[in-house]
């Protein structure tokens, strides 16, 4: 089934093709630029560190919905081996094997394709098996440091947590804005939290991952307008799931992916950065959320910290 009429008239209003160049593979990232780090650093007065990274766990929030991205597999490869012989220093190590996009991740631009496309026009074919992603692998951004915003849609709209079936909409983001005290800005991160998180985290991963709430595809023309650097969220799916157009599979994600550009965050763990935000009366920080840099990757696990 192709992509309908009403998809592409907004991949047209969002695209990025060409913005910064044709040899281009970071796509909205360019917009975190040295003066938007210097503003962002600003940003903190307490020097308060609140992580909103998962916990990399054998039995976590994959349920094997996603074919192949499975939970981290640890296993010790070393145990207290005296590898210089009898009375040396012993040695303990562990290997890990696991979905880069199993916990709380970055997914890379070239996650998702289009039309034979991935980012920039180039062909979605530039992704193998020997090689991964050739152009704009999770490698390619070098890091991620800027001015985060937190848009609390669940407490800007007096909930602790939305419904399953609700699709966050531009008007949801823009109550959570007005919420926030501060206007999105160009270069900035936005994390979105609709409180899906509390299920996960109670224990309910087949409930965290569906239904679930998230980003309808009204949202990404809005990001568009303010040029927002990248988007992460409290959800498994990233956007509404079920989707809400009907046989309309990730719809957001070609959009913030394939057409602008736009690196999107999923599982993230906004909870206690929502009980911060809301203890110290501000919800812009600054945001480190470097990619572990894996060559060629589609996505990569990332240990987010909000510094207030």
């Amino acid at each position: 089934m192709s992509l309908p009429d009403e998809f592409h008239e907004i991949a047209k209003r969002v695209n990025n093709w060409g913005r910064w160049g044709a040899e281009d593979e970071i796509g909205t990232l360019n917009l975190i630029t040295d003066e938007v780090v210097r503003e962002a650093a600003a940003t903190v007065r307490s020097g308060r560190r609140v992580p909103l990274a998962l916990p990399l766990r054998q039995d976590g929030v994959q349920t094997g919905m996603i074919p192949g991205r499975v939970n981290p597999l640890h296993t010790m490869v070393q145990i207290n081996q005296e590898l210089f012989g009898p009375g040396t220093v012993a040695c303990s190590d562990d290997a890990v094997t696991m979905g880069l996009q199993a916990a709380t991740h970055w997914d890379a631009i070239t996650h998702v394709s289009h039309s034979g496309k991935i980012y920039n026009g180039r062909p979605a074919a530039t992704i193998t098996a020997h090689e991964g992603a050739r152009f704009s692998g999770i490698d390619k951004p070098r890091h991620i440091v800027s001015r985060g915003v937190l848009l609390d849609v669940a407490r800007a709209l007096g909930k602790e947590r939305l419904d399953g079936g609700h699709a966050v909409t531009p008007e949801d983001l823009e109550a959570a804005e007005e919420l926030s005290g501060t206007k999105v800005r160009p270069g900035d991160i936005v994390l979105v939290r609709t409180g899906q998180m509390q299920l996960c985290l109670a224990g309910d991963n087949h409930g965290y991952a569906f239904p679930s709430p998230g980003l309808s595809v009204r949202t990404p023309e809005w990001f568009h307008a303010r040029d927002v650097a990248a988007v992460a969220n409290d959800t498994l799916t990233f956007e509404i799931f079920p989707p809400e157009i009907e046989d309309l599979w990730l719809p957001v994600h070609a959009l913030d992916l394939v057409e602008m550009g736009m690196l999107q965050g999923q599982n993230w763990n906004l909870e206690e950065l929502s009980t911060a935000c809301g203890e110290v009366g501000r919800h812009a920080f600054l945001l480190s959320a470097m990619p572990e840099p894996f060559v060629g990757g589609t996505g990569t696990p990332v240990a987010p910290v909000a510094i207030l």
